[in-house]
């Protein structure tokens, strides 16, 4: 039973595998959750290939039964949880004007819903990990789009600045108990997730192994150093 364990939602490609990844190679168990199974079944096969310590568990966000069925398996496989990397997200581009309510609803269930409940049954396990060794971490995946809303993408900014207002009220929630909570706010990441911008090649763009080490750099800090937010940005771009 490894001495660590994180959990990690949207894990089955991009930020959320990327992120996976380097935590197992750190020594964490890890257990990766998405929606889709045979993606997700992929992707954890490529991690253990590698001798990495993961346990795939498929979750749909927008459902709160699996949220509590992911914890709960989560649970089982590794009796604690220190780090939860809030991932799993969807954008969907469109004027407010033309947006009908079932993708908004969808954006909203998942960008933000799911991050709340998620969070709330992964607490307990949390806070007795702080306890114990003065440092949990939860990581809510924002976007540069939550901090300078983005026209075409009303909604998706919307959630995401939610998540950092969330990430705000959850670290004043269980700060006494060792957990530090930090919200990440990219902007383009060279995911599967930005292929429809042509304008900026992937290789110009933020690298998923970028914010994996920005996980890193914060598991490092001390127990005093509190990290609200990070901001990742291309050089020469103007909000």
């Amino acid at each position: 039973m490894p001495d660590r364990a994180a959990l990690v939602t949207g894990a089955s490609s991009g930020i959320g595998l990327t992120i996976a990844r380097a935590l197992a190679e750190d020594g964490y168990g890890v257990t990766v959750s998405a929606r889709r199974a045979e993606k997700l079944g992929d992707a954890a096969k490529g991690l253990t290939d590698g001798g990495l310590d993961v346990n795939p568990v498929t979750a749909n966000m927008s459902e709160e039964e699996e949220i509590e069925a992911l914890a709960a398996a989560h649970r089982d496989r590794y009796g604690r949880l220190d780090v939860l990397v809030n991932n799993a997200g969807i954008g969907i581009g469109s004027e407010i004007a033309q947006l009908d309510t079932k993708r908004l609803d969808l954006q909203i269930d998942v960008n933000l819903r799911g991050v709340f409940l998620m969070t709330r049954e992964a607490i307990p396990m949390l806070c007795e990990a702080g306890r114990e060794h003065g440092k949990a971490l939860v990581l809510n995946m924002s976007s540069i789009a939550g901090k300078y809303g983005q026209p075409w993408l009303g909604a998706y900014s919307a959630t995401k600045a939610a998540v950092v207002g969330l990430s705000q009220a959850t670290q004043g929630e269980v700060e006494n108990d060792g957990v530090q909570v930090t919200a990440f706010c990219p902007g383009f990441v060279a995911t599967p997730m930005t292929d429809w911008n042509e304008a900026v090649p992937k290789e110009e763009m933020i690298q998923p192994e970028d914010l994996a080490e920005a996980v890193r750099f914060l598991l490092r800090t001390s127990t005093h150093c509190l990290v609200p937010e990070v901001q990742f940005v291309r050089p020469g771009d103007r909000m």
